[in-house]
């Protein structure tokens, strides 16, 4: 047997033992476990030890599964509450400190030890539509409640297309062409319009009138409501939804218009007030850039910039050539690169007021159904070099408290395909970064579909008051 084959064997046993101590946290502490954001619950060996070397792309090496071993063994002995823990993390930092095990955990943990007893806070969320972004929403929504119990999906309402409508939306939600087959299982009840996913019951409620759904005779209440048709963006528009009883706010998934306040979350999901019962989440595009644009503004200094777009077509888009109200959208989506316009740069401005006026953007849509790609060629205030700006956007990946938001890779071999299914908004591509004295142009790749819906989900916890602890704590990038 040869020295790899040994090692193999030994980090496949080491992560046998791994898996049912993490669903062990989960079961009984309502705790989910991560490296380096990458979730381990119901994960197999092979996983774990995938998400183990996955490491090296932070931290430079490979985390060592015995180390962490230790460190979820040492979890299980405590009584914690609900809570995302994140061991890499802590099998990194401690590493660096060392000392004794249970008293550093149990000072990286503080805030949730001895909740284990607390319930969850429950909040009914009903997704109004059903497109690419409403059933990616729907997966997320059934894998959180399945996780932490604190949002679940009650509801989707639709207009009837069909009369097998329910059938067709429910093999829309179990199978995928971008993101694969829905994990778990899928039934229908057609007597009762119900959905039913992995143990959910998800009300199917058809309707061509907001205004006019009886919530609350669906035991719905309170009920946040994503609207993700795109047909309202403005408060006369997305008011009529809280002209329907059981409706208590409600999340546009583009960006607003007017005075609605456009979330990112990460950057100012703080300023959500108690009298918001409208807000937007703004555009997938705003969501990947502006958490990369605040931290290089705030370390450099951002005077002017462009923000070029290397956008998937989108269903707006015709299939082949035919009218389209937008301008060159006419054209074959799967045949042609289409200039068009965005309005991403100028939707930085609502979440980050400091660099209004100072962006310029434009977008080309590309034969591709999902990943896109930022450019952003930025002027900068400070000097830089390409291995220090690296190495700034390396470790606010790694440690700042936008390592939700912010992923960065350094690899020559990655392509678009391989971020699909990314639930980060932005990951930059450390290999691409050119820097030379004040110009900066760095590489931002998002999964445009599954990286914007899991910042959707963030807001709804958000208003919910259904957010996980995050832990261990994360630092401001501004002090990396």
């Amino acid at each position: 047997m040869t020295d790899h084959h040994k090692d193999w064997n030994h980090r496949i046993t080491l992560a046998h033992e791994i898996v049912p101590l993490i669903d062990s946290l989960h079961r009984n502490h309502n705790v989910v476990v991560s490296i380096f954001g990458h979730l381990l619950t119901n994960s197999t060996p092979t996983d774990v030890i995938k998400a183990h070397r996955y490491a090296r792309h932070i931290t430079s090496k490979e985390l060592p599964i015995d180390e962490s071993l230790q460190i979820i063994r040492e979890l299980n002995s405590l009584e914690l509450g609900t809570s995302s823990i994140d061991i890499g993390q802590l099998t990194y930092r401690y590493s660096k400190i060392g000392g004794d095990l249970l008293a550093f955990l149990t000072a990286e943990l503080a805030p949730v030890l001895k909740t284990a007893t607390e319930k969850p806070q429950q909040t009914d969320v009903v997704l109004y539509g059903f497109g690419r972004i409403g059933r990616l929403l729907a997966r997320i929504l059934i894998d959180r409640e399945a996780l932490y119990q604190g949002v679940r999906l009650r509801a989707v309402v639709v207009r009837k297309n069909s009369p097998d409508d329910l059938a067709k939306r429910a093999s829309l939600l179990r199978r995928d062409s971008v993101h694969g087959a829905f994990n778990g299982t899928i039934s229908v009840d057609e007597e009762n319009n119900i959905i039913w996913a992995n143990g959910t019951p998800i009300q199917v409620i058809y309707s061509d009138d907001p205004r006019t759904v009886d919530y609350p005779s669906y035991g719905i209440n309170n009920a946040v409501l994503v609207d993700n048709t795109g047909r309202w963006r403005d408060q006369e528009g997305l008011s009529q939804h809280l002209e329907a009883p059981g409706i208590a706010r409600v999340l546009l998934t583009a960006p607003g218009k007017g005075d609605i306040k456009n979330i990112v979350y990460g950057i100012n999901h703080k300023e959500i007030q108690p009298a918001d019962t409208i807000l937007s989440a703004a555009s997938c595009t705003t969501n990947a850039i502006t958490p990369v644009l605040k931290v290089i503004n705030d370390r450099y200094g951002v005077i002017h910039g462009h923000v070029e777009t290397i956008h998937s077509y989108t269903n707006d888009q015709n299939l082949i050539d035919n009218f389209h109200k937008g301008a060159r959208r006419g054209r074959a989506a799967g045949l042609n690169m289409v200039l068009t316009e965005t309005g991403a740069a100028r939707a930085v401005a609502k979440a980050l007021p400091e660099l209004a006026g100072k962006l310029t953007g434009n977008a080309i849509r590309v034969p591709t159904p999902n990943v896109s790609m930022a450019v952003l060629n930025l002027r900068l205030e400070k000097e830089t070099t390409k291995e220090e700006i690296n190495e700034f956007l390396r470790r606010v990946s790694l440690h700042s408290k936008l390592r939700q938001q912010i992923d960065w890779i350094y690899s020559p071999e990655v392509v678009s395909t391989d971020f699909v299914g990314h639930d980060r908004t932005g990951i930059i591509d450390g290999l691409a970064t050119i820097a030379e004295g004040k110009n900066l142009v760095l590489y931002v790749w998002y999964d445009n579909e599954f990286g914007y819906s899991n910042q959707v989900i963030r807001i709804v916890e958000e208003i919910a008051g259904a957010r996980p602890l995050v832990l261990p704590k994360r630092q401001d990038p501004s002090q990396l």
